[in-house]
């Protein structure tokens, strides 16, 4: 396995990590589209928690406005050159219940058939280098990219805010690497993160990929 890309964390604040991949490679459960190495982060509040339960969240659908994620700056993690944007898909509802959960994952072939943007849902897809390697960042609030393909990024830039377009069930923030722009062919790269502590700790991570269900915080 070649060595990590080593990233900033792409926001500010408290979140959780999700379909890690620390905890299984590949961390969504397939290769298709570069996945392999992909990870996902959720907002949360100082309970850990991505918004304060009620009624709908255990019965139904919710809005994204209720979602602590939702419209927080999300920043480049690297310097590069934007290689291609998407916006203008709509923000979903979010479905943390049971019941709506299941009845979403019903529709998840009919997404993956649709191709990747309608797994990736608005994005950015930032080149590194030359050729690559390429970073997408993903599931963008509609209507928040700021930068255009051919746009000079540094790192902790803004390049939009956290959304539910896509293939998401809540607000949240997905970074994949991979070795090629086309998502037919690309191979998922491993990614790590520098400088963020783990939720209660004081002890700076200088570089790591956080697991499975751990809280980071970034300062």
């Amino acid at each position: 396995m070649p060595d990590p890309l080593v990233l900033e964390p792409p926001f500010r604040g408290r979140w959780l990590t999700q379909n890690s991949p620390a905890h299984r490679i590949p961390s969504h459960g397939t290769h298709l589209f570069g996945l392999t190495y992909a990870v996902d982060f959720v907002a949360v509040d100082a309970r850990g928690r991505s918004a304060q339960p009620s009624w709908r969240s255990r019965l139904s659908v919710e809005s994204p406005e209720h979602f602590t994620g939702f419209g927080q700056p999300i920043l480049a993690p690297a310097t590069g050159v934007v290689f291609s944007t998407l916006d203008g898909e709509d923000d979903h509802v979010a479905r943390r219940s049971v019941i709506a959960l299941l009845s979403y994952a019903t529709t998840q072939q009919m997404r993956i058939r649709s191709g990747p943007a309608a797994i990736a849902g608005n994005h950015v897809v930032m080149s590194l280098g030359e050729g690559g390697p390429f970073l997408t960042i993903a599931h963008l609030r509609r209507g928040s990219v700021r930068v255009r393909a051919g746009d000079a990024v540094s790192v902790g830039d803004q390049v939009g805010e956290c959304g539910n377009s896509g293939n998401s069930t809540e607000p949240h923030v997905h970074l994949h690497a991979t070795d090629s722009a086309d998502w037919s062919l690309a191979r998922g790269l491993p990614i790590s993160f520098r400088d963020y502590r783990l939720a209660g700790s004081s002890t700076l991570v200088t570089q790591g990929m956080p697991g499975e269900g751990e809280i980071i915080d970034v300062g």
